[in-house]
């Protein structure tokens, strides 16, 4: 029995949720998005909310049923607040900057890594060590985190790279210190 899939998802002011067929289209604010439902799960508006559910009791359908009642919920949020990821370069000479919407970074390479901003999406740099990523759509923007951390991971040693805010990243002693 899903727990999660069960619960009815509130709409709140000054959303739209419309269900058509296999589609369900969530919008509000000059934001939109679609979630595509697969055969087995359903859904439903009733008196200003979401309900979720599912035609049978096998394992896979249970699975999708609160996986999907999760990602619905999730677009009505981030259509309603919207959702950002923090990440913070850490090293000498890491820096960020941006370029009209081009996110052009100095990792300690001989080149600039420019990464592009997508559609429905901002990216910030409030200071030189920080970036900040936010969108609609939760997805797309942990996505997007996870291609810049990626660039250059924190590493084991010294704690240089890119990491989300608030990351602990666990040093190594190095091997010098090891034999002695």
């Amino acid at each position: 029995m899903s727990r999660i899939g069960l619960e009815p998802i509130t709409i709140e002011e000054g959303i739209d949720v419309k269900v058509e067929g296999k589609k369900v289209t969530i919008s509000g604010s000059n934001k939109e998005t679609v979630v595509e439902l697969p055969e087995k799960i359903s859904v439903e508006v009733k008196d200003g909310q979401v309900l979720v559910s599912r035609s049978d009791d096998e394992k896979f359908s249970k699975s999708l049923h609160g996986t999907f009642r999760a990602i619905i919920a999730n677009a009505i949020k981030g259509i309603k607040e919207g959702f950002e990821k923090r990440l913070e370069l850490v090293g000498v000479g890491y820096r960020a900057r941006m370029e009209g919407t081009t996110l052009v970074m100095s990792l300690g390479w001989n080149h600039p890594i420019k990464v592009e901003t997508p559609e429905d999406m901002t990216i910030e740099v409030p200071e030189e060590t920080k970036v900040v990523i936010k969108g609609h759509d939760k997805q797309k923007v942990g996505q997007l985190a996870a291609k810049i951390r990626a660039m250059r991971k924190p590493e084991p040693y010294k704690g240089k790279g890119i990491r989300y805010e608030g990351e602990y990243v666990r040093k190594k002693s190095s091997k010098a210190a090891v034999t002695a």
